[in-house]
């Protein structure tokens, strides 16, 4: 009986969460819908009409002519070349880029801005990405547990001098987001904008997306053939983007932590029925090992 009323809170926990992710996807479809398609209409007639009157005010060329440019151009951004400025432009391949581009292959973010165009560089990058990305998967684990070590630390340090345990876990956990929310997602977004010339809204945009995995590319730090930029510019933006990550990675764990007390409160002896479903099934093997 208690084995099924497990399944039973396991299956309804489970539908909830599949009802509840695909809520939030169309509610997400819905407002971005509203929100670009109109601009994005308006983009598009607007990019119609400047080339009908480049058309008008260079005769020596026609449609075909300019639709067959457009495309170089596309192409040549494809492959990562600016085609704004000239062949002075900074290279995309120096070490501080490259070391840069390296950063967003292990940690998935992939801006899409950038990519080998070689096919010895593209083999590379598969077997490179093989390797590096569960690399840097352990790597953020074990910071991960370092930081969790520090924050234990914390809150140990407070309980001795407040006797309220579960007061000190939240103050630690606030201040440990506070801290880490000034250090990774307000300063560096204040330098991007003052180095990039970007708005504070829009470094933000670009740490959160960044830091997120989800990389569009809208933004890259570094990428502005108009402006000199130190060597070490993007390499630290890279390790930036490290520990980031690992910051950001303890966060989601403490929301699912979250999440997972919710359900305890709803449903009282969920854990316990869990670690006792969890026992019985470590004997069984252990016996099946022992035949």
């Amino acid at each position: 009986m208690a084995n099924f009323q497990l399944f039973q809170v396991k299956l309804s926990w489970t539908v909830f969460l599949a009802l509840a992710h695909l809520t939030y996807l169309l509610i997400g479809a819905t407002v971005f819908q509203v929100l670009e398609r109109e601009a994005e209409s308006n983009n598009r007639n607007h990019f119609q009409l400047e080339k009908l009157h480049f058309l008008a005010n260079y005769t020596c060329l026609d449609g075909q002519a300019l639709e067959t440019f457009v495309q170089v151009i596309l192409d040549a951004w494809e492959k990562g070349v600016n085609p704004s400025g000239n062949s002075t432009n900074p290279s995309n391949w120096d070490f501080s880029s490259s070391f840069f581009f390296a950063g967003t292959v292990v940690t998935t973010i992939g801006y899409g801005n950038l990519s080998p165009s070689t096919v010895s560089g593209q083999v590379f990058c598969v077997f490179y990405a093989l390797c590096g990305i569960p690399l840097n998967l352990a790597f953020l684990k074990q910071l991960g547990k370092c930081l969790t070590i520090h924050l234990g630390h914390l809150e140990r340090g407070v309980v001795s001098a407040v006797p309220h345990k579960t007061a000190v876990e939240a103050l630690a956990v606030t201040v440990f987001f506070i801290t880490g929310s000034l250090l990774f997602l307000v300063i560096p977004p204040m330098l991007f904008s003052y180095v990039e010339s970007w708005t504070f809204g829009e470094g933000f945009y670009f740490a959160f997306i960044t830091l997120s995995t989800i990389g569009f590319g809208d933004y890259v730090v570094g990428a502005d053939p108009g402006k000199e930029y130190i060597a070490l510019y993007r390499s630290l933006a890279g390790i930036w983007i490290i520990f980031a990550l690992a910051w950001l990675a303890l966060i989601f764990n403490v929301g699912t932590r979250i999440m997972a007390h919710v359900v305890l409160l709803t449903h009282p002896g969920f854990n316990k029925r869990e670690e006792e479903e969890e026992d019985v099934s470590s004997t069984k093997l252990e016996d099946a090992s022992k035949i």
